[in-house]
């Protein structure tokens, strides 16, 4: 039994109508997944050029500032809209400088360094508007083994402290001030900059170095030293580390300002409430050149030694103790009015 050839007929142009259809379909649903990519594409691009891209400049690069690293590392910068380009500057006065020259727009440093400046004139002096450590982070190496150290072993012996006048250098003479030690009994030398004490070290200057980690813990697995003590421990409680930024900028970009600290109190929150272990495992990216395990061991020698702040909020009273410091050590001849110098931004 034949078809007759209209229905053949017909049924050729049904399968030509469907085929054309799945096809049309098909490019339908390609283009609009196409769509969706370039939607996509504009969107992250869009978003991207939306950020505030803020210029940091840090004094050292330290599992000491662990906060900031898992701020950065956890994208709480990215969820205030901002983009961090983060720079080493080694040395608070150099810090400072690049603040004020404009080369970057925040610093990340010691507040003595903003002190110098607002004393100095600077009429558009850098202000100090969170804070991020609140005791010195650095270790005391010696470069024998000592089994049972103790401070007065120091006596008569040179030490590499770092800059005059600097954080780590005043924070040192008010750990040998609270353990009952004459500076003038201590050689202490600042004639090596911050940058190149580990070197110096290496190389046979001095019986004693001061460092942060990752340094400290380099330079006892290069064998060139043994940790015996913490500075922090004996020097006490003050805004060691904080962030600052010029006047006027804080003034015209105060939202911004306000959302960067707020990206700092929840890095700051992070590492109240985590191990070293998660810790290390967020910011490890930060220190590619370090085993996390030794990473993890830097963390934990920082949290034991309660070296965070657990708000960005400065007190009063711990910028008068920097103060102090600063005043025995003749490096400040009178009190520098706190409200002058410290924005809270962070309530």
């Amino acid at each position: 039994m034949h078809t007759s050839p209209i229905k053949e007929y017909d049924k050729m142009v049904g399968d030509y109508v469907k085929k054309n259809i799945y096809i049309l379909i098909y490019c339908l649903i390609g283009i609009l997944l196409i769509g969706l990519i370039i939607c996509n594409i504009l969107d992250s691009q869009k978003e991207k050029s939306d950020k505030i891209t803020l210029r940091l400049g840090e004094v050292t690069h330290s599992a000491f500032y662990a906060p900031l690293y898992v701020a950065i590392e956890n994208g709480y910068f990215e969820e205030e809209g901002l983009e961090i380009d983060l720079s080493l500057i080694s040395g608070a006065n150099n810090v400072t400088a690049a603040v004020l020259s404009g080369d970057v727009d925040i610093g990340f440093c010691g507040p003595e360094a903003t002190i110098y400046i607002y004393n100095g004139g600077e009429p558009d002096y850098l202000m100090t508007f969170a804070g991020l450590t609140k005791r010195d982070g650095q270790f005391l190496i010696s470069r024998t083994k000592i089994d049972n150290f103790d401070w007065n072993m120091l006596k008569g012996k040179e030490v590499l402290a770092g800059r005059t006048a600097g954080m780590p250098e005043l924070n040192f003479e008010n750990a040998l001030k609270n353990v009952g030690i004459n500076k003038d009994d201590v050689e202490i030398n600042t004639s090596v900059d911050f940058a190149s004490l580990s070197s110096a070290f290496i190389s046979g200057t001095g019986d004693f170095v001061n460092l942060f980690e990752p340094a400290a813990s380099a330079l006892v697995d290069m064998g060139y030293g043994y940790i015996v003590g913490n500075i922090g421990e004996k020097s006490g409680e003050m805004p060691y580390t904080a962030f600052n930024a010029k006047k006027s900028f804080i003034e015209e970009n105060y939202n911004t300002v306000e959302k960067f600290t707020n990206a700092i109190a929840k890095g700051l929150e992070f590492v109240q409430n985590n191990d070293e272990k998660n810790i290390a495992n967020v910011i490890i990216n930060q220190f590619p050149d370090t085993d996390i395990e030794e990473l993890a061991t830097m963390i934990k020698n920082y949290k034991d030694a309660d070296s965070w702040l657990t708000t960005p909020y400065i007190e009063e009273e711990q910028f008068e103790n920097l103060e102090d410091i600063m005043i025995d050590s003749s490096e400040l001849k009178s009190y520098v009015p706190f409200d002058k110098l410290i924005i809270n931004i962070y309530e």
